[in-house]
């Protein structure tokens, strides 16, 4: 069986996506699509720059998923492969969702841009932070994140790999769960780049919002099953995808439980679709004996093709 997977936040470079619209008349296509959708040029950030601006999270959103969608479409075009499950990491899952024919792409495109500024606005700059946790078992990671609240929130973020979790919350919190968690034995605890602190409570403000804008979009009929972040388990029914994007913003992303569900369906071969190799990283770690690829730039076509 056939898994894609997308990803999510942090994969983003100025450069993306360029070749493959030099070359494929449906991966220029898409970025006219998500120029036309939003109403400035994503296409010239996504090729060009500056970083600084595509580091920004309304633009990173978007332009990864195009980069993505573009990338998916070459894909289906020039080799005929189709997945039998599909999933993506945070901002993947909607790549996913469009992948699996539930989101129109000019929607999805849309709603991201949103997105990432409903997350960005929820915490003022500076009050919130998320740090990676290595080596640590998530049990006592739980505790350490418990005892370093002190009346403020530090919660797990995103379980990506065995002993590898990243936290989310209070910067303060944030600061006493990295010194903590060292003191616990954690391999690593690094505070990380990030601009606010996501998929934890202190998101619940762009939940809400987010809330109200999915209410204005059509979610289609799932082609292909999605394997959501917020359960890692396959989802079928059109009628929870709202339900379960909106509790996204605020869940911890489980990635590594994703990988092991699909694994568990009987996935053998992954491929991830998008700018980065950073799910194929995880992927390898977990999912030993399977076929991992990566595709987002024309240089990876040729390997996908033997």
């Amino acid at each position: 069986m056939l898994a894609f997977v997308f990803p999510g936040q942090g994969s983003q470079a100025a450069g993306m996506g360029k070749d493959l619209a030099e070359r494929f008349a449906v991966a220029r296509e898409t970025f006219e699509q998500a120029n036309d959708a939003l109403g400035f040029d994503l296409a010239s950030l996504c090729f060009d720059g500056p970083d600084e601006d595509l580091k920004l999270t309304e633009n990173t959103q978007p332009a990864i998923l195009t980069h993505s969608i573009a990338a998916l479409r070459v894909l289906q075009q020039e080799t005929g492969l189709q997945p039998d499950l599909v999933a993506g990491h945070s901002l993947g899952e909607y790549s996913a969702l469009v992948c699996a024919g539930a989101l129109d792409f000019a929607d999805a495109v849309r709603t991201v841009r949103d997105r990432g500024r409903f997350m960005q606005e929820a915490v003022p700059v500076g009050q919130g932070a998320m740090a990676a946790i290595i080596g640590l078992d998530p049990g006592l990671l739980q505790q350490v994140c418990d005892e370093a609240a002190d009346g403020e929130i530090v919660a797990p973020a995103n379980f990506n790999s065995p002993g590898q979790v990243v936290i989310a919350g209070h910067a303060a919190a944030v600061e006493r769960a990295v010194a903590l968690a060292r003191e616990k034995g954690a391999k690593r605890a690094l505070p990380l780049p990030v601009s606010a602190p996501f998929h934890c409570p202190l998101m619940q403000p762009a939940a809400d919002r987010l809330a109200a804008v999915l209410d204005q979009v059509t979610v289609r009929g799932l082609q292909v099953p999605v394997v959501t972040n917020v359960e890692a388990q396959v989802n079928r029914d059109a009628g929870r995808v709202r339900e379960l994007l909106v509790a996204q913003v605020c869940a911890p992303v489980r990635w590594e439980e994703s990988v092991g569900c699909m694994v568990g369906q009987g996935v053998d071969r992954f491929i991830e679709i998008g700018p980065g190799k950073v799910l194929a990283g995880l992927i390898k770690r977990m999912a030993r004996g399977t076929r991992i690829e990566t595709f987002g730039t024309t240089a990876e076509l040729d390997a996908l093709r033997s």
